[in-house]
């Protein structure tokens, strides 16, 4: 019997084991899709999770239901955007619950979400994301019996939930609030299913916030531990026993909250525990206050308020909010300064329950350091309205005494005096309408001494005086000398519009007048990585790649709401290691446009003139500009501007003076640098008394080789001008003319700015430069005179600046040198030989004139002439004056054998 009992004893733990295991197995997939449905049919939204999980032993004796990656996606009017999310939330409940229909209601005891954000949204017709209920027909209606029980719903019988390392953000574009609460850890214990009961809690989180663009709450810390008592009869909520703290300012509350079906009841005071003066600095954030445990205070500081009323579509609960201190002190123990006589006494009130009528009263906030005041009194009307402000600032302080009495951040290095006196009146709708003439400004706002650094900057900020005075309707900039680095600055104007600047992002109006003995632009600028090292001088290419390249740092842009005109000059500018004197002319800069007008200045022995526009506007940032550049060094300037060495990289070995204008645009990389292979445009320059440094040009030197006749230092290439166009990467050259010595020389085409080679340049090269067969060949002739004639030499390059390949056929030359010689020399024989065939023509006319016989005479001149021309006309009645006409046919046949170089032959009588 006993063994029976065992063996069925073993069946059933057996049995449960298995049941144990296997049942999360077949529920997982009702439990999802029952979560899915009962959700998804009762909301506007979606619901999803990537996995559900079910476990009978972690919480047992109840259930656990774990969901993984749940997100909340909200549709029309907010389609698409995320509501909710979570990286994981597990829910505990009855087992029983697990066996219920789809229909019937699920009780959930606990709840943890972790890695929660919830994103709410008011657009600005005032539709809310989170308002997601499905309306249905009738639901106006309050429903009764069984009605009244939604069985597409859950239960909550909670006994405790945690909500852990979660984000709230709530987003009123309406009204302008914004609220985030981040880091938030917040979880409450207490038996929910009792109508009444309490509820133990604890909140810590970061919370920020914002309202029309001020920034109230930054990041500030602030923890709740608070025992709540709960009434589900009545919907109310009772602050029992609390504990707050807002940076490290404790607060304590009494009161309620009670949840009405059409608005809410709220009346709620606070205030602080003690009216210790620490109070105060507990409230500024702990990276500004510091440790405040060891600091010395005396005097109070009282922190205290209430809200009280309905909260519905129309009301807001009264409310008045006091902060008090008179004359107190405070000194941190690591600092040798004391803030004596601080009064603080602001009123933050509304008493008729309407958002607009808020006020804010600062009868007085002040305080002095040594001999340094400080004081601001100002008063807000209509804080949510028509805001209406008067204030008055005034204080003499030594800005260095603020960091020996007070714990700035370490980059905070503050010197200085500043004086100021500004008094001003204005309510926000004047100045969204622009009408300016309503608002008051006057005063006046003296700094000497300053100095601001900062790891954003190359070097600290020294300001010696800078003067402004405020009216109505500009700022005057009396003075403002100041030094950065080794840059020095003295400016002066007038600033317009900046209440418009201010308050409704229009543009600030300006013109100043800057000058500067040293002004150093790399004294703006960042230290560049290796990546963004300039190049040596050497021969590497140039990269020219067809996409920008990309910056570490972000995009340079010249500011949108500038408006302004600055007349400039300088004695001298730096910028990398170019120094331009005697700098003058006038910058423009409007529209993300700065537009460069007359700009003088000397460079290079001679001087630069400089017209144009930067542009930021466009995706890409463009330029086009105008050089005019007069008798420029041209060995210093070639090595000074990469642009130069791209577009004409054998300048680079020439000595002497240039004179040049250049149009050039293109784009601009991130940090406004050129990109190369954008450039187009084209220039025209003039060399006056060039030498050539064959050392630093192996095209030279590779000429000389090939080139036996040719020595580049005595080519003339004074006044040689030339004009080429660059675009997409390549430069053409239109071709041009020099000489060297009697050798004339044509040169055209281009090159890439990688500086790889395409060029041809024809010599008309003199026979007697061509060496010992020409030499033989003119002496063979017995002419000297065709040592002069010229054949053309064309003569190719390729290759790259650093390494060309130059390329010539000489032989070819030479052979057409040959026949050309030889067909000079055969014309200029037959020349010669017209000239004597009409000398003897002439001699025999004359001994003709002479003979007595007329007949015969006559005979003999017809019968030379037909020999001479080509034609023998015969008579063979006429026998006596064969003789005489047979001689002149010799004679004229030996002559023209002689004048075309034939042999004479021997004749007999």
């Amino acid at each position: 019997m006993k063994k029976k009992f065992l063996k069925i004893l073993a069946f059933v733990l057996l049995f449960l084991v298995v049941l144990v295991v296997a049942v999360p197995l077949f529920l997982e997939g009702k439990i999802e899709q029952i979560i899915k449905d009962k959700v998804n049919n009762s909301i506007n939204a979606t619901l999803d999770f990537s996995d559900a999980n079910l476990s009978l032993l972690k919480n047992f004796p109840n259930a656990h239901v774990g969901l993984k990656d749940i997100s909340l996606v909200n549709r029309a009017p907010f389609q698409g955007d995320t509501l909710f999310s979570a990286g994981e939330v597990a829910l505990s409940m009855s087992i029983m619950e697990l066996f219920k229909g789809a229909e019937e209601p699920m009780g959930i005891k606990n709840i943890q979400v972790d890695r929660a954000k919830l994103h709410i949204k008011v657009d600005e017709n005032e539709n809310a994301n989170y308002d997601i209920a499905k309306q249905t027909e009738g639901e106006n209606v309050e429903p009764t019996g069984e009605a009244a029980q939604d069985p597409g719903s859950f239960n909550l019988e909670l006994d405790s939930y945690s909500i852990n390392d979660s984000q709230i953000s709530y987003h009123d574009l309406s009204s302008g609030i914004r609220l985030v609460i981040e880091q938030m850890n917040h979880s409450g214990s207490g038996d929910l299913s009792l109508e009444q009961s309490q509820l133990e809690t604890l909140t810590d989180a970061l919370v920020s916030f914002e309202m029309d663009s001020t920034q109230y709450l930054s990041r500030n810390k602030i923890s709740l531990d608070a025992l709540i008592g709960v009434d589900l009869v009545e919907n109310k909520y009772t602050f029992l026993e609390n504990k707050a703290l807002i940076n490290q300012l404790p607060l304590v509350f009494d009161g309620f909250v009670k949840i009405n079906e059409n608005d809410q009841e709220v009346d709620i005071s606070f205030k602080t525990p003690s009216s210790d003066f620490k109070n105060f600095l507990a409230v500024i954030p702990e990276a500004y206050a510091a440790n405040i445990d060891n600091v010395q205070t005396t005097g109070n500081f009282e922190l205290s308020g209430f809200f009280k009323g309905v909260v519905d579509d129309d009301h807001i609960p009264t409310f008045n909010i006091k902060v008090y201190s008179d004359n107190a002190s405070f000194k941190y123990p690591d600092l040798p300064k004391t803030v004596r006589n601080v009064h603080i006494d602001v009123v933050v009130d509304n008493t008729t329950g309407i958002t607009e009528d808020t006020t804010v009263d600062i009868e007085r906030l002040s305080f002095n350091i040594d001999q340094d005041h400080f004081n601001l009194k100002a008063k807000i009307r209509e804080l949510m309205g028509n805001t209406k402000i008067n204030a008055q600032m005034a204080g003499k302080i030594d800005l260095g005494n603020i960091s020996e009495a007070y714990p700035l951040p370490e980059d905070y290095d503050l010197k200085g005096l500043l004086d100021a006196d500004v008094n001003t009146s204005f309510d926000m709708a004047s100045l969204e309408n622009k009408q300016y003439q309503n608002t008051q400004l006057a005063g006046h706002l003296r700094l000497s001494g300053f100095q601001y650094a900062s790891q954003e900057l190359k070097h600290p900020v020294a300001i010696q005086t800078a003067d402004l005075v405020f009216d109505p309707g500009t700022v005057k900039l009396n003075s403002f000398q100041g030094k950065m680095g080794s840059t020095d600055f003295n400016a002066s104007g007038t600033l317009g519009n900046l209440l418009g600047f201010m308050f409704n992002d229009e543009t600030v109006q300006g013109h100043f007048k800057l000058s500067s003995n040293h002004f150093n632009l790399n004294d703006l600028m960042m230290e560049e990585g290796p990546d963004g090292e300039k190049g040596d001088g050497s021969d590497t290419p140039v990269e020219v790649a067809d996409t920008p390249v990309s910056t570490t740092g972000e995009r340079i842009k010249i500011p949108s709401f500038l408006d302004c005109t600055v007349e400039a000059a300088a004695q001298t500018v730096v910028y990398d290691d170019l120094q331009l004197k005697n700098v003058k002319g006038t910058l423009i800069i409007k529209d993300e446009t700065a537009t460069l007008e007359n700009l003088t200045s000397d460079l290079f022995g001679g001087t630069l003139g400089v017209s144009g526009s930067v542009s930021t506007k466009e995706p890409e940032s463009n330029f086009d500009l105008h050089l005019a550049m007069n008798n420029f060094n041209i060995g210093e300037s070639f090595a000074g501007l990469e642009l130069f060495e791209v577009l004409t990289p054998l300048a680079r070995a020439l000595e002497g003076k240039l004179n040049t204008d250049i149009n050039i645009s293109g784009l601009l990389r991130d940090d406004l640098s050129l990109n190369l292979a954008t450039i187009s445009g084209n220039l025209l320059a003039e060399l006056l008394s060039p030498r050539v440094d064959t050392q630093k040009a192996p095209l030279i030197g590779a000429l000389d080789s090939k080139l036996d006749f040719l020595d580049s230092k005595e080519i003339n290439l004074d006044g040689l001008k030339t004009y080429l166009n660059f675009d997409n990467g390549a430069v053409q050259v239109k071709p041009f003319d020099l000489n060297y010595k009697d050798i004339a020389i044509q040169v055209d085409g281009s090159h890439s700015f990688d500086r790889n080679l395409a060029y041809t340049a024809t010599l008309q090269v003199p026979a007697k430069y061509l060496g010992s067969e020409v030499s033989g060949l003119i002496a063979q002739l017995g002419d000297q005179s065709l040592e002069e004639v010229t054949v053309p030499v064309q003569v190719n390059i390729g290759g790259n600046f650093s390494n060309p390949n130059v390329s010539t056929d000489l032989s070819s030359s030479v052979k057409a040198l040959t026949t050309k010689l030889v067909e000079v020399q055969k014309q200029k024989l037959m020349a010669q030989g017209q000239e004597k065939a009409k000398d003897l023509l002439s001699d025999l006319l004359k001994k003709d004139g002479t003979d007595t016989t007329k007949t015969d005479t006559k005979g003999g001149v017809k019968e030379a002439l037909g020999t001479l021309l080509g034609g023998e006309k015969k008579n063979p009645a006429d026998t006596t004056k064969a003789p005489t006409g047979d001689k002149g046919k010799e004679a004229a046949k030996s002559i023209l054998g002689g004048l075309l170089g034939k042999k004479k032959k021997d004749t007999v009588d």
